[in-house]
């Protein structure tokens, strides 16, 4: 098998910009763990954080639970000062950017940092703590497959 590009490992500190957050329509599927989390930093029932900070989105998976969007398509727990619920944010969020799509091929790690001013600065990664992330986030993946609320 060839060597992954980011077999040296790769730089990334989230520098807070909100540019993941803000201006542009997408979702942030959350799993049971998710939920729980969210509901804990906020001090109230999960049940309740589906009624006012989530969608349903119906597709080839099945029902699932996002975020909801602001009327400007701000993520819901965007404020002025960021994001409301950083340390209980989703793993979506907090595994970014070592997603599958983006750890594809150095060229893919390029154009996230395009919109992402924390590539390639700050924190390393090695390859195996790379890894970790991307096993996390498929797990959590699996985990929204079945369902949450």
């Amino acid at each position: 098998m060839a060597a992954q590009f980011y077999e040296n490992g790769l730089r990334f500190t989230c520098t807070r910009c909100s540019a993941c957050c803000r201006y542009d329509s997408g979702y942030v599927f959350l799993s049971p763990v998710d939920l729980k989390r969210i509901a804990a930093v906020l001090a109230i029932p999960e049940s309740e954080v589906v009624e006012r900070y989530c969608t349903n989105v119906y597709g080839s998976a099945g029902r699932r639970i996002s975020l909801a969007e602001q009327k400007n398509k701000d993520c819901i727990m965007w404020d002025s000062g960021g994001c409301s619920i950083y340390d209980a944010r989703p793993m979506q969020c907090r595994s970014f950017p070592f997603w599958p799509v983006v750890l594809e091929s150095r060229e893919a790690w390029t154009d996230a940092g395009r919109s992402c001013p924390g590539i390639d600065t700050g924190r390393h990664y090695t390859k195996q703590e790379i890894e970790q992330w991307l096993r996390r986030h498929r797990a959590n993946r699996e985990q929204e497959r079945t369902g949450c609320g």
